[in-house]
């Protein structure tokens, strides 16, 4: 056997082994069952979640108690997000309010779980701001910022977009994507809710998924 041959051999076999440890991790890392090769979370789903694996991630920001934070201080349980800013006029109060109540709802159930709240309006939503928005909101509630790269880096992190309107004065709105995410303490990000699902299906789609985790 020549040379080349053998080590042609030994990279596929390296390869292999790689895909094969690959294949593993994936199917026990909580998305696809191991016996049957199935989401675990089909009957839950409502969204295409389970293509978009790469969601989420670890973060550094301000929690509204300026304590700094990461993700596993935040999710310990679990957690409704939502990213959005406290000068919103419209879209955000109401979402919010939405995500509190399907909270609620899940208490109802027994099932604990948290709201938080990601500003991408760092500038003007210092802590003592988010501090006063969270606690209109919900006793639970959690409201996060940071500085500016903090808050890009997260917002890369769970694919949001944002972008603040020029003007010359703070008046300013944001432009802003408007998804909810659930996030599992175990397996993080697994599904997002679009702004046409109300209190109680994100309730019930969140127990099922807390159900089947």
């Amino acid at each position: 056997m020549s040379r080349s041959l053998s080590l042609s051999i030994s990279l596929l076999a390296a390869c292999l082994l790689f895909l094969s440890l690959f294949t593993f991790w994936y199917l026990t890392s909580g998305r696809v069952n191991l016996i049957n090769g199935t989401d675990q979370f089909a009957e839950c789903r409502t969204s295409n979640a389970l293509g978009s694996s790469n969601i989420g991630g670890a973060f550094d920001l301000i929690n509204h108690l300026g304590q700094s934070v990461t993700e596993k201080d935040i999710f310990k349980e679990p957690t409704i997000l939502y990213f959005g800013y406290t000068f919103c006029p419209d879209i955000c109060p109401l979402d919010v309010y939405r995500n509190s109540e399907a909270v609620d709802l899940l208490d109802a159930m027994e099932i604990s779980a948290t709201p938080v709240f990601v500003s991408i309006d760092p500038e003007r939503d210092t802590p003592e701001v988010i501090g006063e928005f969270v606690k209109f909101h919900h006793p639970k509630m959690i409201g996060l910022t940071g500085s500016k790269d903090q808050i890009q880096n997260v917002s890369k992190s769970y694919k949001t977009y944002y972008k603040a309107q020029k003007t010359n004065d703070d008046l300013y709105l944001v432009d802003h994507s408007t998804l909810t995410y659930l996030i599992l303490p175990e397996y993080g990000f697994v599904e997002f809710f679009r702004r046409d699902k109300s209190a109680e299906e994100i309730a019930e789609i969140t127990a099922c998924f807390i159900g089947n985790s």
